[in-house]
């Protein structure tokens, strides 16, 4: 038992301890070089449009628009820049996380933006990368601090008419994340008299506030934050997509997912509404990403990062459009 114990406390100070690192650092991220990218000249904020008619009405949100690799005033910005400015993670485990072994940025997301950044400057590595945080994701691309979101960001309706999304890249579902001794058997009535801890503005502090079973609610700023308050024993549960959870995981044995998953959800790179023509930009890049069967970049990424954790699936989702 104190081994046990032992083990958890060390556990819970490792992650708590990549939490204090991350929320240190500098929003502004090295490159690949471990080169902090000059500031993009970018002083004045680009203001997000009125949503559009479709996203008010919203009858598909995952629906986007058609490809194409005309250079509009989006795509002419970033490249005058020089650099692409992707909102990301940097402590989601296998989806956008600093690679301790070799300081990199690394997982599914960050391999996306940087084959935006090949497509559109003809090198990878021309990315500026800005740390958000789940709550900062829509605000960033309003205030114009980066181009796009690449943050395992579920499409819905309420975001689409905040943000434009490009076509669905993941698709995944809400989960909770538990002690693997725990009676919690789900996201049902036991529950009850439980504390589960959610990401502020995620889409399962949505759920919470819609149903929480009688449970009361923590949220933090990042979704690590809540795999260091179950590891000290300050929540019960942590409700997030089964992805992210997988990874959490596969960072700690001594917690597992339990129950299926309860809602049909998909990722998507976000961008600001003005920008479409980054989004079909974005789209036509997505496109080659899936292109290929088995050995398409899609794959090869998922094999990669995510196989491991989340068996079976083998094929990225068929991208929707609404023109």
């Amino acid at each position: 038992m104190r081994t046990h114990a032992r083990r958890r406390a060390a556990l819970a100070a490792v992650t708590a301890a990549v939490c204090a690192a991350a929320a240190a650092v500098a929003v502004q991220l090295p490159d690949r070089s471990g080169r902090a990218p000059q500031h993009p000249d970018r002083t004045q904020p680009v203001a997000a449009a009125a949503p559009s008619a479709a996203a008010a009405q919203c009858t598909d949100p995952e629906a986007s628009l058609r490809p194409s690799t005309v250079d509009g005033p989006a795509v002419q910005r970033i490249k005058a820049r020089g650099r692409l400015v992707a909102g990301v993670d940097q402590n989601s485990y296998h989806w956008g996380y600093r690679d301790p072994a070799t300081g990199e940025l690394s997982g599914f997301d960050i391999d996306l933006v940087h084959a935006i950044a090949k497509d559109l400057l003809g090198d990878p590595d021309k990315v500026v990368f800005i740390a958000v945080t789940t709550s900062q994701r829509i605000p960033a691309l309003e205030q114009g601090k980066v181009d796009i979101i690449a943050r395992t960001m579920t499409i819905n309706c309420e975001r689409a008419a905040q943000v434009a999304f490009s076509t669905a890249y993941f698709g995944t579902g809400q989960q909770l994340l538990i002690p693997r001794k725990s009676p919690i058997t789900g996201f049902d009535d036991s529950l009850a008299g439980r504390r589960v801890c959610a990401a502020k503005g995620s889409t399962a502090e949505t759920q919470l506030k819609k149903n929480p079973h009688s449970a009361s609610v923590l949220t933090v700023p990042n979704q690590l934050d809540c795999l260091v308050r179950l590891q000290l024993g300050q929540a019960d549960a942590v409700l997030t997509d089964g992805a992210l959870a997988a990874g959490q995981a596969a960072q700690d044995p001594s917690v597992g997912l339990v129950g299926k998953p309860f809602t049909t959800e998909s990722y998507g790179v976000a961008m600001n509404l003005k920008d479409e023509d980054l989004v079909r930009r974005v789209n036509a890049v997505l496109e080659e990403f899936r292109r290929g069967g088995g050995d398409s970049p899609w794959m090869q990424a998922y094999r990669k990062w995510l196989a491991a954790d989340l068996k079976g699936i083998t094929a990225p989702p068929e991208p929707k459009y609404r023109d």
